[in-house]
Order: C-alpha cells, then structure tokens, then sequence
C-alpha cells in the first residue's frame, strides 16, 4: 500500500469505525493500537481487504504515513491522551497534525495546542459525536485548533462527516480549545434532553399508569412533530422493546442507576466559572448522582412521606398533550442555557464562535440531532447578535403557546410528589429571565449587612453601604 493519508491511535469500537469510514471515502489509513492484539484483530476482521495498514510499534506506524504527517488520536481523555502524545511527539516533525477526537477537557486541549505549537506541531482538538454507528456512517465533528491545523484536516474531516441535505455536520470551529468546548456543552445539552424525556415517561407512568408500550406510541406521535429527534425516535424503540427473559417491557427490569462519563458535569462547572446560568443541564448531572444512591434512596422511600395522591381525574389524552408541550418548552430553555453558555465562552476565550454554524452541525450525526436544531440556526441567522434563544420571535412564540400546559405539568408534578427537576428549573429559568426586578435587592441588602459587601442604588449612580444596625427599627 502507498504511504497512508493518515493515521488513527486506539482502535476501540469508535476508532475502528472511524478508520472504517475513512476508508470507505477513499483514503488510505495507518492503524496503532497499544495492544498488539487489538490491531492484528481488527486487520483480519472489518478492515480486512481495505485500504488500512497495521503497525506494531509507533515508529513503524509512523513511517507509514505519508507527509505532512496526520494522526488521529482516539484515546481515553486524560492522562493517557498525554502520555501518547509525549510518545509520538519526537517521531514527528514541524508541521506534521495531531488531532485528538476524544473527550477531552477543553482546558487540557488549550493547554497541548500551546505546548505542541512552540513545537511546530499543529493540533486539532475535534469532538467527534454520533457513537459507534455515527464514527461508521457520519458524526457531527467539531474542530478547533489553528486554521493552519484545520486546513491539513479539513478534506477528510468533511468527506466523513454526517451530511444534512448535502450539507456536512463539520466546520471549523474557532481557536485551540473551542471545539472540545463546543462538544462539551453539546453533551451537557445531551444531559438535559435526556432528563427532561425521562420525567415526561415518569409522569405518564406514575400519574397515568401508561404502559410502556402505550408510551411508545406516544413517543413515536411525538416524534413526527416539533419534538422530532434521534432521542424521542429512540424512545419510541426502547419501549417497545420486550426482555425475552421475562416477558416483561425491557426498560422496566433495568436498574434506576444512571451512569456518566463527566462531560455533564465539566458543563456545569463551565457555567458557574463564567457566571451563566444551567439549571436544567446542571439539574440534569444532579439527577444521575441522586440515581447512583440507589439503597440510600429505597431507605428513604419507607421513611419519609409524600402526598397522598389518589387516582388522576382528568383527561389522559389532554395531560399527554400537556406533558409534550412542556418537554418541548423545557427543551427550548435547556437549549437557550448552552448556547448562553457557548457565547460567553467566546467572550471569555477570545473564540469567534458561530451560533448558527454550530447549531447546524448539530443536525445529523450527533446525538442531540433534531428537528429543532434548525429553529435554532433561522434564529442565528435572523440576529447574529441574539442574546438569548428566549428572545427570538418563533422561540417566544412556542414559549408563550407552551407555557398554561407546561405549569400545569409542573404543579401536578409536585402536587403529586414526583420529581421532575428538568421541568422546574427549565420553568424557573424562563421565570427568572423573563422577569424585569428580581428579589436580588434583598439579597445585595443582605450582603451589605453582614459583610459590608455594598449595593447599588436604582436612583443614582455610585456604591453604597449602610450601617444597618443603626439604622434598623427594631
């Protein structure tokens, strides 16, 4: 075989499937894998009779590859993305590209592009979602790093991209760490799609007794409107489908302990470092940790009281229909928290992050994919500058459309003991933002009365702080 076009470390399910796709667009693939094995495996196996050669060592792998030089690290972010790194760096030379498409800490991926940049080693921080079958057959691919560093890239990155009407899920990103943070918010947005479609099922379950396979048709309904997306569509196929051990709803004898690679989370503490407000992302981490307490929470369940709700009275269809227009109006306020999130970042980074481009990325291949994404690019497009999703005409329209059926859902929620978080910060949120004087004057006066930390007045300008013991009647 020719020299490769390049070259992909780690052949997990993701790797092997993105050298998969790679060449099935004409491209010729270098692979390494740290376990002998693992390579020898994968050559025999799916790569067999393709354009893909297989190295036992790194110098070997790297001879393989044609110049400038291009490796594709699909490692476990971390340590061992590093420790790669220090391996492969004195193989290459100046402008040869690392592009790592793992799930990397946006910092850490600032932090490499510096150190290998004073190398003359271009590196690409690119998040890469879609899972196992969006590497096989198109993800969405967020890249950040040096234009010089996209530019070796951007072919390939292109070619095996998701495409929406002929339209490729990948663009340039912005500077060093911005496509790992694009990803990471992605995910935290992932987190809170997620949570709000489980309270939606709890509540059709707990309040109306709905059977999953009634439920199923309900998601599937659901899922040829303004809800429609990979995650209700799979919804729909989860609770269809039958344990074959039991007979009974596959779903139903699964355990309720939710587990999380630490993406969610990096999106919250992202949010509180730069002042944004995530209460439905941040909500949403804050229910898989209360998930993984699982005996702590069958203690409590025979301890601690909660209403006693007897059987629902009104119309189930009407409450179903309620309960979509409130997954859908919470899904506009989590989504309006990211890219909230997203615009500061750029402000804070120094990254020219397009909005719209971003949105329209997200459309195929990835995980959050959906309909309502392109809303979401119109609205960027309308106004480049828009503040908040909130704000645009269509998105204020479907709010204020949504909003009786919505805090309606909220209120039997807690009327009924049902923890539906997602849905309650979400209404919180739009509360909060919508709201022209908040009780933060109380609070300032607080501040100032136990940590003279002053305030501000509404009829003129300065900082100010009263003595207010003194001043106090009490």
């Amino acid at each position: 075989m020719a020299k490769a076009d390049i070259g992909l470390i780690g052949l997990a399910v993701m790797g092997q499937n993105l050298v998969l796709n790679m060449a099935a667009h004409g491209y010729r693939v270098a692979v390494y894998n740290r376990t002998t094995s693992k390579t020898e495996e994968f050559l025999a196996g799916p790569a067999s009779g393709k354009a893909i050669a297989g190295a036992k060592t790194l110098q070997e792998f790297v001879s393989l590859l044609d110049r400038p030089r291009k490796v594709m690290l699909m490692v476990q972010a971390g340590g061992a993305v590093d420790a790669v790194i220090s391996d492969l760096v004195p193989l290459l030379e100046p402008g040869d590209l690392i592009i790592d498409g793992g799930n990397s800490y946006f910092k850490d991926t600032r932090r490499r592009a510096a150190e290998l940049e004073a190398k003359g080693i271009h590196y690409l921080g690119t998040g890469i979602s879609g899972g196992e079958e969006g590497a096989l057959k198109g993800p969405s691919i967020m890249p950040g790093g040096s234009e010089e560093a996209w530019n070796l890239a951007r072919s390939i990155l292109v070619d095996i991209s998701a495409k929406v009407n002929g339209e490729p899920c990948c663009a340039y990103i912005g500077t060093d760490g911005s496509g790992h943070f694009v990803k990471m918010v992605h995910n935290g947005i992932e987190y809170g799609d997620m949570q709000l479609i489980c309270e939606a099922y709890f509540l059709m379950r707990e309040v109306l007794g709905l059977s999953a396979e009634r439920m199923a048709s309900i998601f599937r309904a659901w899922n040829s409107g303004e809800l429609r997306s990979y995650l209700i569509e799979i919804t729909g196929d989860i609770l269809s489908t039958v344990d074959p051990k039991t007979g009974k709803p596959l779903v139903d004898v699964i355990k309720d302990e939710a587990g999380q690679k630490g993406t969610g989370k990096w999106t919250s503490q992202e949010a509180l470092d730069l002042g944004v407000g995530a209460p439905t992302i941040t909500e949403a981490v804050y229910a898989r940790f209360l998930s993984a307490i699982r005996e702590e929470r069958l203690e409590a369940s025979s301890v601690l009281p909660g209403p006693d709700a007897g059987p629902y009275e009104g119309d189930p269809d009407e409450l179903v229909e309620a309960i979509g227009k409130a997954l859908y109006a919470a899904k506009i306020c989590s989504y309006a928290q990211g890219f909230a999130l997203l615009s500061e970042a750029a402000r804070v980074y120094g990254w020219r992050l397009d909005l719209g481009t971003i949105a329209s990325l997200w459309r195929g291949g990835c995980i959050i994919r959906a309909q309502f994404l392109d809303r979401i690019k119109e609205a960027y497009d309308r106004d480049p500058s828009l503040k908040n999703l909130l704000l645009d005409p269509y998105f204020a329209g479907a709010l204020r459309r949504s909003q009786e059926p919505w805090r309606r859902v909220v209120s039997l929620a807690a009327e009924r003991g049902i923890p539906a978080p997602g849905f309650s910060s979400a209404l919180a949120y739009y509360d909060q933002y919508r709201t022209a004087r908040l009780p933060a004057n109380l609070l300032q006066a607080q501040r100032d009365y136990f940590g003279a930390h002053t305030y501000q007045r509404l009829d003129e300008e300065g900082i100010f702080h009263t003595e207010w013991t003194a001043l106090a009647k009490r």
